[in-house]
């Protein structure tokens, strides 16, 4: 079997899609499956995993060849609002394009059970769930950066961290806040801040965040993140799954999110802590991308306080990693082999 895997934009796109398509080839690695990363109707089965329009082009022309069509279904326009300037105002007409192109696709591969209940309202096509997963061999000696990365950014435990880019809707805004009202506690976002790609009121939140709230940049090791971190705080508003989430698990970092439906798969009090946002609403963002439910950054800090105490950390971060072990790559590679199969 010959898989066409193609990333549209690949040089360009980072972050948690371009993790995700590495972690599938690494997958395929791990259990034979052959692939080119051109696209190409010269193979069993064309897997697209950005809907642009090359790749639109050429699910259309494997239509007609009778080449069975996968798209992977990262992007929503749930997910794409308040991420980068101009993606609120290109949101909304992107949910008509994505119906449109995600229905060319044989099979949606969807990334988790909310992404799935989200993709329901797009096409009515068939959906397989499976994760982005969580490269362990990634993190390994992640622990020996420790010492080096709290000097580089001036650090002291407990370190309060995030992981990724630098955008509002991953909760930008309470991280900052929440920075503000706990003023003996280093927070670090590690990741992208391109400037030149942020909205205003990202960058003033960036630039008017507390002097114990770092904003690393780009971090050449990753592994340095969970090395320097102590307590994973990801109020990301809307999120398809979070591999960020699964590496501080791997990692066995305690973890405290926003009580959104993306999460609901954890257990409150036992692999994580939830907060949930003012209002009574469950923090999801809604295709109105501009009207997020309210922070609730008292929780935050109520959660984040329970954490100074070192057994806790030890013991949600021991039950998060346990966790972990069922989004390891060697769990969840043969659910492609399976899923290629069933088309061909």
């Amino acid at each position: 079997m010959k898989v066409s895997h193609y990333f549209e934009f690949e040089e360009h796109v980072t972050g948690g899609m371009a993790a995700s398509v590495d972690h599938q080839r690494k997958m395929f690695d791990r259990v034979g499956i052959e692939y080119t990363t051109e696209p190409t109707l010269d193979a069993d089965v064309l897997h697209l995993n950005l809907m642009g329009p090359r790749s639109v082009w050429y699910a259309r022309r494997a239509r007609k060849a009778g080449v069975p069509v996968v798209a992977h279904t990262h992007v929503t326009a749930e997910d794409f609002g308040d991420s980068f300037r101009f993606t609120n105002a290109l949101a909304r007409p992107l949910k008509p394009y994505l119906r449109r192109a995600y229905g060319l696709a044989d099979r949606l591969v969807c990334p988790s059970e909310y992404n799935r209940d989200v993709i329901r309202g797009y096409a009515d096509v068939p959906t397989t769930v499976v994760s982005n997963g969580v490269d362990r061999e990634k993190l390994d000696g992640f622990e020996s950066l420790e010492a080096e990365y709290r000097e580089r950014y001036d650090l002291d435990p407990p370190t309060v961290f995030m992981v990724g880019h630098v955008i509002k809707r991953k909760g930008l805004e309470t991280f900052v806040e929440t920075a503000h009202r706990m003023p003996d506690v280093d927070f670090a976002w590690f990741g992208h801040v391109d400037r030149s790609l942020k909205g205003r009121e990202t960058k003033r939140l960036i630039d008017e965040a507390p002097s114990n709230c770092t904003f690393t940049g780009f971090v050449d090791d990753i592994r340095g993140a969970y090395a320097a971190g102590d307590v994973f705080c990801f109020p990301t508003h809307e999120e398809n799954e979070g591999i960020a989430l699964l590496e501080a698990m791997a990692a066995g970092k305690p973890l405290v999110v926003r009580d959104i439906e993306t999460f609901s798969w954890l257990e409150d009090g036992e692999e994580c802590l939830k907060v949930g946002s003012e209002g009574g609403g469950d923090g999801a963002a809604s295709a109105d991308v501009t009207d997020a439910p309210g922070d609730n950054v008292e929780g935050f800090v109520d959660a984040l306080d329970e954490l100074r105490d070192a057994d806790r950390r030890a013991g949600l971060g021991a039950n998060a990693a346990a966790r972990s072990e069922e989004f390891s790559l060697d769990a969840i590679a043969d659910r492609y082999r399976s899923l290629y199969a069933d088309l061909v």
